[in-house]
């Protein structure tokens, strides 16, 4: 349940753990912010930057061994769900301070997508549970994604290893990962009971009404109620698929032509045995079925007073 109170930062232990690599911010201008907001005003505070390597999951296990009761993750999507992946199912409270390119999950929640608005959020917060996804033992935030767009984030990395980070880079990745794509996936979602058969190039499923609302998709609704909305592309090959990828970046809606929908609280898909998935920009290599699943106020995290921002 939701508190109506105040929530009394004075009154915790606070751990920030920070992602410097996340987006295009300075980090030490970054954290010298954080500091100056928070260190005065928790009952204790510590802000752990990470180093190249680090394991996020780890360092929020080890925040709450130390006895720190709020999490503060620093960073982009990624970074905040290999957070919440700890903390969900706990009575460990998140605070989110957007620190990535697009901030889907802070913005999806009203906290706001820079740093400034977060922080004035958690020294006027409320405390609220709300529901994740989750695939198999993994928690996510924003989405998972099955087909082209895991191997378009492999490929991004290559090309920015050999290139470095630029949007001219990022496009370029989504062509030639593309170009390799050879054969669709065939898949079977099982949804209240009965089989639904695909032959597709990309499954998407999105817990994030804002980000389905910004590249005009259809599904927000439905996640509003607490479900799914997973998009099953109707292309099965590179070039149908790359028309909707570009109708979607010049921001003409794609929803009817371009995908089947399916609404659902839970679902399986299962596929060939192995696959990469995508989930809140990470990539991993898991086992079908896939089974999905919305955990239900699964995650305590700090939101806008009623005053500020959602009721």
């Amino acid at each position: 349940m939701d508190s109506v109170a105040p929530f009394d930062l004075s009154q915790h232990r606070v751990c920030v753990i920070m992602n410097p690599g996340s987006g295009d911010k300075d980090p030490d201008a970054f954290a010298r912010r954080v500091e100056d907001a928070l260190r005065p005003v928790a009952a204790r505070f510590r802000l752990r930057r990470l180093g190249r390597g680090d394991d996020i999951a780890q360092a929020t296990r080890d925040a709450l061994a130390e006895g720190y009761d709020v999490i503060g993750a620093a960073g982009g999507d990624g970074t905040l769900s290999a957070v919440a992946s700890v903390l969900a199912g706990s009575d460990a409270i998140m605070a989110l301070l957007p620190g990535g390119t697009f901030n889907y999950f802070a913005r999806d929640l009203g906290v706001g997508e820079d740093l400034d608005a977060a922080l004035r959020t958690l020294t006027d917060a409320r405390v609220a549970r709300i529901d994740v996804g989750q695939i198999n033992d993994l928690v996510f935030l924003n989405n998972i994604s099955l087909g082209a767009y895991p191997h378009i984030l492999k490929t991004r990395e290559s090309i920015y290893r050999r290139w470095g980070r630029s949007r001219i880079a990022a496009y370029w990745s989504v062509l030639v990962a593309l170009r390799r794509l050879r054969r669709p996936m065939h898949l079977t979602a099982h949804v209240d009971g009965q089989d639904r058969d695909f032959t597709t190039a990309l499954l998407f499923a999105a817990r994030s009404a804002y980000q389905l609302e910004c590249f005009g998709l259809d599904g927000a609704r439905a996640v509003r109620q607490g479900k799914f909305a997973v998009l099953i592309a109707k292309a099965r090959q590179p070039l149908p698929l790359l028309r909707s990828a570009l109708r979607l970046a010049f921001g003409f809606s794609a929803k009817d032509s371009d995908f089947d929908l399916i609404e659902a609280d839970s679902l399986t898909i299962t596929t060939r045995k192995h696959q990469l998935v995508a989930h809140d920009g990470e990539k991993t290599v898991m086992d079908s079925p896939f089974r999905l699943r919305v955990l239900r106020g699964g995650l305590k995290v700090l939101l806008p007073a009623p005053q500020q921002g959602r009721q």
